[in-house]
């Protein structure tokens, strides 16, 4: 089926031979991306933080296709030296053909991660950040190798706090998640036009799940009560995987940032999506990048664009 008529999991074409990193891969929308991934015959990395979650949810993935090749791969993107003990680990596999970055936490009350970050953008940006610089040596080893970045429509109105990136002076909770889905898109933006100015053969592209029914809202509070109705038009974990099984195997396009077409792109099969203005503005993804290296100390080592 062509992208412009929707994605499913049923375009995925086979993927034998391939190794893919799924991070977030225990739950939610990451275990659905890794269990079509493993239908279609390839190679899964499940990186998460929790041994037994992970090893569950390979299980799982086990009952419904017996001869899947699975491993964890231990990951926590909330402590920096982790994400360097996972892509040690990654490094010693024969090739790498695809990182997809779909772990992240949404609204949780103002915590930190190991190196002091505030967590969400700590993890959702900087730990993608980290992983995703450490790995692009890895991915270039394999032509056509291709980086996903997730976002979420709770980015297009978002706004970066630039002289509070830690939040020692103030914390919301839904600015600071929408702001760390804005710093995603900005990312992978700038990732892919420094990627294509070195002339990598790695692909950068974006995507997001909809507004996905998964565990990740458990910090919503009262907005959980109305689960069962809102869950309605909510999309579910399976068809939030779409848009990056499209990214990660379909036709994609370089930069492309594809989501669910349906319902104001709640819902829906995958396609192209819209993002904000601002996630496109070189100036701040260029500014967001040096922050990025400063902060956590990797430099992808991609001259600007």
């Amino acid at each position: 089926m062509s992208i412009s008529k929707g994605f499913t999991e049923a375009e995925v074409p086979d993927q034998s031979g391939k190794t893919f990193i799924v991070t977030g891969a225990n739950a939610g929308v990451g275990f659905e991306i890794a269990r079509v991934l493993a239908t279609r015959r390839a190679r899964v990395l499940l990186g998460c933080r929790d041994q037994a979650k992970g090893e569950d949810a390979i299980a799982r993935i086990r009952k419904i296709t017996p001869a899947s090749e699975l491993a964890w791969l231990p990951l926590d993107l909330s402590d920096l030296e982790s994400v360097r003990a996972a892509v040690e680990i990654a490094g010693k596999e024969p090739r790498l053909d695809g990182l997809i970055n779909n772990a992240g936490v949404m609204n949780p009350p103002l915590m930190r991660t190991k190196q002091g970050f505030e967590l969400q953008f700590g993890v959702n940006h900087l730990g993608v950040f980290a992983l995703t610089s450490l790995l692009l040596p890895k991915l270039a080893e394999t032509p056509g190798a291709r980086v996903v970045v997730t976002s979420s429509v709770a980015h297009l109105k978002a706004k970066i706090e630039w002289d509070d990136l830690n939040a020692d002076k103030s914390y919301q909770k839904n600015d600071r998640y929408g702001a760390s889905k804005l710093a995603n898109a900005l990312f992978f933006f700038e990732l892919d036009r420094r990627l294509r100015a070195a002339k990598s053969p790695v692909t950068a592209i974006g995507v997001h799940p909809g507004i996905a029914a998964t565990s990740l809202g458990r910090h919503m509070g009262l907005a959980q009560l109305a689960g069962p109705i809102v869950g309605l038009v909510l999309n579910s974990a399976d068809k939030g995987a779409w848009p990056a099984l499209l990214a990660a195997t379909g036709n994609a396009a370089p930069g492309g940032y594809y989501g669910p077409t349906g319902f104001g792109g709640i819902r829906g099969v995958a396609g192209k999506a819209r993002r904000a203005p601002h996630a496109e503005d070189p100036t701040l993804a260029k500014r967001l990048w040096e922050v990025s290296v400063a902060m956590t100390g990797i430099d992808p080592g991609l001259p600007a664009a």
